[in-house]
């Protein structure tokens, strides 16, 4: 077994434990494997260890992936800032993009989004832990935005995303993770219809399970180590 493979189902076990702990079925928690930064080569070896769902967060990168990997029905993920001048390219290539938070974005994102294509399926990114360093609506200022986007044509908002505040405390993980699944259920009850907590990372998505995500995102702890570009596209 190679190592991707093998750090995979390393993963996908931690995963399970996590899900058994908390008492959910393991098959309610997606993983997302962030391949960011990762040679094509890298994304295949997963792929053929039973991994579909990757994530980017470097457009052009990206793409230059998609293209080299046109042959596998990858389900493609963006997971980064989202500039304007970048929505066309997201609403052409991906099926998710969890990082939005502005009605200007999800606008452009919504009438970019090619027809022939089934609606771009969104979260929105909720700086839950309210760091001025991150990106994300303010959690007050999510159920008007979440509202506005739902009425978009050729988008699916689906749930909520966050990068909370890192902390090597499973109470703090968890209670990040908690406000982000209360907001969820708050705004469900505003009449919403979201499904989806994209939430948790390779040191904290035990907790994130344990406070319900459905999808958890996971790169170091697959593909090793990240070399960062010198600058982002």
């Amino acid at each position: 077994m190679t190592t991707i493979a093998s750090n995979l189902q390393a993963v996908r076990n931690a995963m399970d434990a996590a899900a058994a702990k908390a008492g959910r079925a393991p098959d309610d928690i997606g993983l997302l494997a962030v391949s960011k930064t990762f040679a094509p080569e890298a994304i295949r070896e997963a792929y053929r260890a039973g991994q579909t769902r990757f994530a980017e967060s470097y457009v052009q990168e990206a793409l230059h992936k998609i293209a080299a990997l046109h042959d596998l029905p990858i389900e493609w993920h963006y997971i980064g800032p989202v500039q304007g001048n970048k929505t066309r390219a997201i609403a052409e290539h991906f099926a998710w993009v969890h990082s939005v938070d502005r009605l200007k974005i999800a606008e452009r994102l919504s009438g970019q989004r090619p027809a022939h294509l089934p609606p771009l399926q969104m979260c929105l990114q909720v700086n839950i832990s309210n760091e001025a360093s991150k990106s994300g609506v303010p959690p007050e200022e999510t159920a008007q935005l979440a509202t506005a986007i739902a009425h978009l044509p050729h988008l699916r908002l689906r749930g909520l995303m966050a990068i909370p505040e890192p902390s090597g405390e499973i109470a703090a993980q968890r209670a990040a993770f908690a406000r982000l699944r209360k907001l969820r259920e708050q705004l469900n009850r505003q009449g919403l219809q979201l499904d989806t907590l994209s939430m948790g990372m390779s040191h904290d998505f035990a907790a994130a399970i344990a406070e319900g995500a459905t999808m958890v995102r996971v790169g170091s702890a697959i593909f090793g180590r990240r070399e960062y570009p010198a600058k982002g596209n």
